[in-house]
């Protein structure tokens, strides 16, 4: 059960500006300097294609792995552009994401899109 100190990063976008210059960086200073408790960070649409092909942030997804911020990609969308074993390998947990994201935006976590 989410609590209001839980975030969730749902990132749709497949442009690399918006990703290195914005969410990529909110995100992990959210957490690293502790102004969310708990972050969930969502691959979703033309994101798990950019991720798939660009090395420096595939990177940035290691650290936020190891810095405890969950990392998930829709199944069905990985599938569409061919790269779901590819975001596995970084450690992903890739799964069929509608249900869990119904679920993140009836509770209390805050939800932001990029």
């Amino acid at each position: 059960m989410a609590d209001k100190n839980s975030l969730v990063v749902l990132w749709t976008s497949g442009d690399p500006d918006v990703a290195k210059k914005m969410v990529f960086m909110y995100t992990i200073n959210a957490k690293k300097r502790g102004w969310w408790q708990d972050i969930k960070f969502i691959v979703w649409g033309p994101s798990s294609k950019l991720l798939s092909e660009d090395k420096e942030l595939q990177e940035q997804i290691k650290d936020f792995i190891e810095a405890d911020i969950k990392v998930e990609a829709c199944q069905a969308c990985a599938d569409q552009y061919g790269v779901a074993d590819d975001l596995a390998e970084l450690g992903i947990e890739v799964k069929y994401m509608g249900e869990p994201l119904t679920d993140y935006l009836k509770s209390d976590s805050k939800v932001i899109t990029f």
